[in-house]
């Protein structure tokens, strides 16, 4: 026997040392060892083992023979007693519950009668989704005394309802936990409360968080707990029941929600003090917790032994003492066979174990802040690793390792060590052995428990109040202290997300560079790509604005794409050596190429995604490529670029992702918030807007959800599309000894860009929502401010201070988002990769371009993440680079791309090209950025066309602003401290006027689309006044509609006032068809304009909120009009010789004279000066009133000629009798139905059929005498 073996060793060495002094710092009067120096004969190895097993001093009698596994092992069944103890009230404390069958000792779990809807188990053993509309199940388990509790962690975060609910409470299609009697839920989607109604309750909830469901039987109430902090009690009173009766956990979901339950088969994450689980823990837990705790003692007795390692040696060589290393070998043995011996007698105990005390073990061991202790830990899985019964405990680990990273948050004290952060570490250390890998990745939810690993829990308001409780802003009245801790702050939650993105990539790389044991035998890179294609194929459809169930949770798609986003940038090692490069793949410049097949092959994942030349199908019909599919592409980085202006990783001039315009810059530019203090090791930029929302910097780019489109009219044809030739360009077939198993970089963009689109797009969106809504929050809070110190009434006062409250909490709770933004998304060398990819893409699919046959083939997403990625950057601030070189060096050729293609009839949507058409507006506002549009090659050689030929009904608003930005400038139109001509582009203007004399029937087409969008949005913004005025009230969207049709108008009028100045001859030469519309558009303004029956009500109907009269007035739509006219005017001066067409005479003939005069007489009488115009006004207007007083004798004098000739017969056939002004002297062939030429030309430009008979028109035919 064990017990009966003589002694024969002692005390490691320096234990008595280690032991002795922590007796002392409890009690110093006894020491239970004494000191090495004491005699041989003390006997010390007893002392240890009590210590070791926290057994009583003294308790163990002498050991008569050596330490091993056998002696161990009957230590500890023969103090069994001592280290497991029953508590004595165990079945006391579980009265009050039962199974629904009656049985005794039953496992908790889902009573599948129950189920309402579609309710299915995605993995064991109680994650639920909801596949219904509306689906509702309970457990198999009541209690009808005393307190109890299940936790729910929320995988989704949409309507779920949670709670307690009776037998009979009744699930239905529409009603489930909550609506109806003896029930009660909550729903943190709604923020509610539910018993029958609804009432307010709780926080917002998100995905990650865990739900406390707590029932106290005795009090009679229901609670709630997030994360482990109370909800407050939302029932009191609830109905008693008895034996037989009682309440049952239950659950509803909406379609697509997914939520895990625990009833008590693992340990609680937030355990409530008082409330027991509802499944009753293991009775092996007690016994294995007690034998981690002593391997824990047996850990930390080497680790001082090891602190102590000069001592030690000095013992070891008197051969006084044995080393604690032959020590620690069978006793670690020994309570390891002793607990899996434990474990495997009793159902359940091994994952509960490896949940709980396990996970708490390891962590202990390894320490949660670095540095970690690595060797213990590799020699307790050393240990682990030799009992067959470890694999099942480790299984069980990862498992909860993944969930944990689920659910960990951020806690501002431990950070940067917080969050996932710890069991990242501690996974991705285990994970380095073969065999837990191995382990790993055989596991039916490998798939899953990566996905939890790359998770991050999300923030509600509440978490980020903990997170950030002092928040400051610039012109805020907090002081230096409150920027200082928000400074400090944001450094500590940069530093802990920057650590738990360091850990993502490990375990990515991990998974990389992982061969399975699998025949045929795998590559590198073979399980990570199996990995994302079925991400990718799962989260088809998660860029939708209602995702289809099961896609993956937002921040897992994020975390994947800084993964890899990293891994391009700044490189990575596969397995077997380095990918042969130093430095990371965006960056390495010089000879590029790309792999045909990723936009050629049919994979699964890519059968759903648009292309740019349409669906796949479609496509594969009218475009075979069978052929092209092993094909690789190559070029030259730089060849798109001109040889002057060209910026590559391989010239002198470096593109900006390669420059050195780092924190130096960022520092002494405009800061929204100063977030990071100076010398801080992670730079925190604000972040970019979302390239979706560029327009909304245009003035008119917010009316596309309020203005019908009509059908497009561009007239663009491909051959418009064939630029110069491309250097260095070439299609080669892909090499034959290149594995399709090997993990290619270009797969890895390829997924960036699919992960940017559905994942971090998104986010921008929202980031965008949040800093545009703080600076309209800072601005009412200013302004609110503002009127309190004129010292209003107190009413007035009173009202005040309550909106400054509302306006002052708005913008802390946006400052915060923002700043979680900025920390999450917008770090340093992400720009770098960001800017890096836009380089890369933009020159793949300008060298795509020039093969129809491939560029038909690229994904949509390809050209929405560069446009997405190229504006976020653009609009940072601080920014990435100065703007004056964003462009300049390295992305010309995103110039080059979208003025080429926003009108190229291969791109498919109508939606991509009108992005590409939003991103020109946006870029022509700013004077650097339009510089280099005049200095672009291929902007100035088709930008003018193709905008003229792109002025239709779905895109005029962006191309009016463009010709708006590119003309502007004019004489009586400017404002008096507006902007001077030289903010216009004189070379453009030339370039445009060029086109348009150059191509008759090109501006011909234009100016009719310019003549009938005029007149359309004047007509809408009619309609909308009167209606407002019918009502006798302005509503918000009708106001906001007049606001911006009223500002088109303007526009689309300043539009036709370049016309009249730099082409005159278009309306005075030829027929008088432009210049008779053009009068018609002028009096039928003027008559809007001025024949307001409530003219303070029409005035403001112009403004928004906010907006003065000397920023939005009439004069703005009035000044273009007197500019129009005074250039017909001086277009007739000189050419009296010549076949003008009469200014005057076609006004005069207008059939409303005294409309004509009334207006004219309001432009005269206008007060310009109120309005914030110059001097230069005056002189125009006496030359206006020349014109009125010509007009008036010229009506005069028409006038007394109809007197005259009324008493003479007319022959009515001869008139035209659609304006019945003009002989009818032409004929439609071949109905021979007859009207004037004027009025037959007009209608053609519009419709070729005969407005008499509707025939079709195949000629027009002039009546000659």
């Amino acid at each position: 026997m064990a017990e009966d073996i003589v002694r024969g060793g002692g005390l490691s060495s320096g234990l008595a040392v280690i032991l002795n002094g922590e007796e002392e710092k409890e009690n110093p009067s006894r020491s239970r060892l004494v000191s090495c120096f004491d005699d041989f004969g003390d006997q010390t190895v007893e002392r240890a083992l009590e210590y070791i097993f926290g057994l009583p001093h003294r308790s163990l009698g002498t050991i008569t023979g050596p330490v091993d596994e056998e002696l161990v092992c009957a230590l500890i069944k023969n103090e069994m007693s001592t280290l497991n103890p029953i508590p004595s009230n165990f079945n006391s404390e579980r009265e009050g519950i039962s199974f629904e069958n009656g049985c005794g000792s039953h496992v908790v779990g889902l009573e599948e009668l129950s189920i309402c809807g579609d309710i299915r188990i995605i993995k064991p053993p109680l994650l639920i989704e909801s596949l219904a509309m509306f689906s509702s199940i309970r457990a198999n388990v009541r209690v009808w005394k005393g307190k109890w509790m299940y936790e729910v962690v929320l995988e989704t975060s949409g309507v779920q309802q949670l709670g307690w609910a009776t037998r009979s409470c009744p699930f239905t299609d529409h009603k489930g936990v909550g609506d109806a009697d003896d029930s009660y839920a909550f729903d943190g989607k709604r923020v509610s409360k539910w018993n029958k109604d609804a009432e307010p309750y709780g926080q917002a909830w998100v995905v990650g968080d865990v739900i406390g469901c707590c029932i106290d039987m005795d009090l009679d109430e229901i609670l709630f707990y997030r994360n482990g902090e109370s909800l407050g009690v939302a029932f009191h009173g609830i109905r008693k029941m008895g034996p037989g009766f009682g309440y049952h956990p239950a659950i509803s979901l909406s379609q697509g929600e997914r939520s895990e339950l625990n009833f008590g088969a693992r340990p609680f994450k937030y355990p409530i003090q008082g409330f027991l689980p509802l499944q009753a823990p293991p009775s092996a837990n007690i016994l294995a917790t007690q034998l981690l705790s002593c391997l824990s003692r047996l850990l930390d007795m080497q680790s001082r032994e090891r602190s102590n390692s000069f001592l030690a040696a000095k013992f070891r060589r008197l051969k006084r003492f044995v080393s604690l290393e032959e020590l620690y070998y069978p006793v670690s043995r020994g309570i390891c066979k002793v607990m899996f011996t434990i474990l495997e007698a009793e159902m359940g105990s091994m994952e509960y174990i490896a949940w709980g005390s396990f996970l708490t073990f390891l962590l202990e061991v390894f320490r949660v802040q670095a540095p970690h202790e690595y060797l213990s830990l590799d020699k307790i899985a050393d240990v682990f690793l030799e009992f067959r019964e470890s694999q099942l405990v480790f299984e069980h680990l990862v498992n909860a390792l993944s969930s944990a990273c689920k659910t960990a948050p951020l806690v501002l004290t431990d950070c940067p060590y917080s969050g996932s952060y710890p069991y990242l570490a501690l996974a991705c250390h285990i994970l380095r052995r073969q065999e837990l890998m191995v382990l790993w990745w055989k596991s039916s939810d490998f798939e899953f428990l990566f996905e939890g690993f790359l998770s991050q829990k999300n923030l509600n308001k509440q978490d980020l109040q903990c997170m950030m409780p002092s928040v400051w802003w610039p012109g805020s009245y907090e002081g230096a202290a409150y920027e200082g801790s928000m400074m400090l702050t944001t450094t500590a939650l940069s530093e802990a997300i920057s650590k738990i993105e360091e850990k993502h990539k490990e375990l990515c790389l991990l998974v990389i560079q992982f061969l399975p044991p699998s025949l045929p035998p795998q590559f590198p890179g073979s399980v990570f790509r199996t990995f994302l294609q079925n991400l990718l194929l799962k989260n088809r459809g998660a860029d939708r604005n209602v995702p289809p169930p099961g896609v993956s949770s937002n921040s897992v798609l994020v975390s994947l794409y800084t993964v890899i986003l990293h891994l391009l940038s700044e490189g990575f090692v596969m397995r077997g050596g380095t990918n042969g490069h130093n430095i990371g793949f965006l960056h390495r410049g010089g000879d590029q190429s790309f792999p045909v097949e990723l936009f050629l092959k049919n994979d699964s994942y890519r059968t759903d995604i648009s292309r740019l030349g349409g669906s796949v199908s479609h496509l594969s019909k009218s475009h075979p490529i069978s052929d092209q599919e092993d094909e690789v592409i190559r070029w030259e980085e730089g060849c798109v670029d001109d040889e002057e202006t060209r910026v590559t990783h391989n010239t002198t001039q470096k593109p900006c992702c390669c420059s050195c315009y780092d924190l130096e810059f960022s520092r002494t530019s405009k800061n929204s918030v100063r977030y990071a203090p100076r010398g801080s090791r992670v730079h925190c930029s604000p972040l970019g807007e979302r390239s979706g929302h560029v327009a909304a910097e245009c003035s008119t780019g917010s009316l596309n959800d309020e203005i019908v489109d009509k059908p497009s009219t561009s007239d663009q044809s491909e051959a418009d599309f064939d630029y110069r030739p491309l250097r260095n360009l070439r299609i080669v077939p892909r090499e034959s000894n290149m594995s399709c198993a090997t993990l290619r970089e270009e797969e890895l963009l390829d997924t960036l860009l699919l992960l940017y689109h559905i994942g971090v797009a998104p986010n921008f969106k929202q980031a965008s929502y949040y800093m545009s809504h703080q600076s309209q929050s800072v601005a009412l809070l200013e302004e609110t401010d503002k009127q309190i110190r004129e010292r209003p009434c107190s009413e007035q006062l009173r009202r005040l201070k309550e909106a400054r409250n509302d306006y002052r909490e708005e913008v802390i709770d946006c400052v915060r988002h923002c700043t979680w933004y900025r920390i999450t998304l917008f770090s340093r060398w992400k720009q770098r990769g960001m800017y890096a990819t836009c380089m890369w893409i933009v020159q793949l699919l300008l060298v795509l371009s020039k093969v129809d046959s491939l560029f038909l083939y690229v994904p949509e997403y390809y050209l929405e993440t560069m446009v997405d990625c190229f504006h976020v950057l653009r609009k940072s601030d601080p920014p990435f680079v100065p703007s004056a070189i964003f462009i300049k060096q390295g992305l010309a050729p995103f110039v080059t791309f979208v003025v080429s293609h926003f009108n190229d009839p291969r791109i498919l949507s109508a939606d991509l090209r009108d992005l590409l058409l939003q991103s020109i507006s946006v870029l022509v506002q700013y004077k650097e950025h339009l510089a280099f549009f005049e200095t672009n090659r291929t902007a100035t050689q088709i930008l003018p066309r193709s905008l003229l030929s792109a002025f239709d009904n779905r895109s005029w608003i962006p191309v009016t602003n463009i010709l708006l930005r590119l003309c502007k400038g004019s004489l009586f139109g400017s404002p008096k401290h507006g902007e001077s001509s030289s903010s216009s582009s004189l070379v453009f203007q030339t370039l445009l006027k060029e086109t348009c004399v150059g191509d008759e029937d090109l501006f011909s087409g234009f100016l009719n689309r310019l003549f009938n969008t005029l007149s359309w949005t004047m007509t809408e913004f009619s309609v909308s006044v009167r209606e407002m005025q019918d009502k006798y009230q302005v509503l918000e969207f009708q106001q906001r509609k007049c606001c911006v049709i009223f500002d088109l108008s303007c526009n689309l009028a300043k539009l036709l006032e370049f016309c009249t100045r730099e082409i005159p001859q278009s309306f005075l030469s030829g027929t008088d068809t432009n210049l008779r519309r053009l009068t018609e558009l002028i009096v039928f303004i003027l008559n809007h304009i001025t024949s307001a029956a409530d003219a303070e009500f029409f005035d403001l109907s112009l403004r928004r909120y906010g907006q003065t009269m000397e920023k939005v007035n009439r004069g703005m739509i009035l000044a273009p009009l007197v500019e129009i006219i005074l250039n017909l005017l001086d277009g007739n001066v000189g050419k009296e010789g010549e076949d003008q067409n009469d200014v005057v005479g076609v006004f005069a003939s207008m059939d409303c004279p005294d409309t004509v005069h009334c207006g004219f007489q309001y432009l005269l009488e206008y007060n310009w000066a109120a309005c914030g115009r110059g001097d230069s006004y005056l002189g125009k207007l006496c030359q206006l009133e020349t014109f009125l007083s010509l007009l008036i004798t010229r009506i005069e004098s028409d006038q007394v000629q109809t007197t005259r000739g009324r008493g003479e017969t007319t022959d009515d056939d001869a008139t035209c009798c659609i304006c019945y002004t003009s002989e009818a002297d032409a004929q439609f062939a071949p109905c021979s139905h007859r009207s004037c030429y004027g009025c037959i030309t007009r209608h053609l430009l519009n419709c070729h059929r005969c407005f008499f008979c509707n025939a079709t028109v195949l000629e027009v035919v002039k009546i000659r005498e």
